[in-house]
């Protein structure tokens, strides 16, 4: 017996094989959507590189769901970015201070994991990709690694406001 699921359309109840998404009177939608498909991500992009495929693997751990734990416990589930410009922020993201991507050796470390909402996770992504070089189709800089997260929202203040002037 084939898999199948709901069409995705809003309102249909159409039922479709997988892989399709959407029945044939919404195949049109498919287009102008940017589904992608997950095991086509976890194949190629998460594990492009032996470094991506071991933190990839990390992220999956029990070592890094206690970990996680403990950080968001010590940080009351309060954004600790948005803390440090004294805005009380909730939040349920722990996120490396200095990127696994930069030092794996401090993946381990409670002194480099915070606590993060999505918007200033957001913004330090952006900044990490433009300070050390991180991200897809980057290479590292090589400046020398932040431990201060004060020091880190201060340059991510710096490199915001720079953006908006020009």
């Amino acid at each position: 017996m084939p898999r199948v699921h709901r069409c995705r359309a809003v309102g249909c109840h159409e039922m479709v094989e997988w892989p399709a998404i959407y029945c044939d009177k919404h195949k049109d939608l498919a287009s102008k959507t940017e589904y992608r498909d997950r095991s086509h991500y976890n194949r190629v992009t998460r594990n492009r590189t032996v470094t991506k495929h071991e933190q990839y693997q990390f992220y999956r751990s029990k070592q890094w769901q206690g970990l996680r734990q403990r950080a968001l416990a010590r940080d009351h589930h309060l954004c600790q970015y948005c803390l440090t410009r004294g805005v009380v922020t909730p939040a349920s993201t722990v996120d490396h201070i200095v990127p696994m991507e930069v030092d794996m050796g401090l993946a381990t470390i409670a002194g480099n994991l915070a606590t993060i909402c999505k918007d200033c996770h957001r913004h330090k992504t952006a900044w990490e990709k433009s300070y050390y070089g991180t991200g897809q189709a980057n290479s590292h800089t090589g400046l020398p690694e932040i431990h201060d997260l004060k020091r880190v929202v201060a340059l991510i203040q710096q490199s915001e406001m720079a953006q908006r002037r020009g």
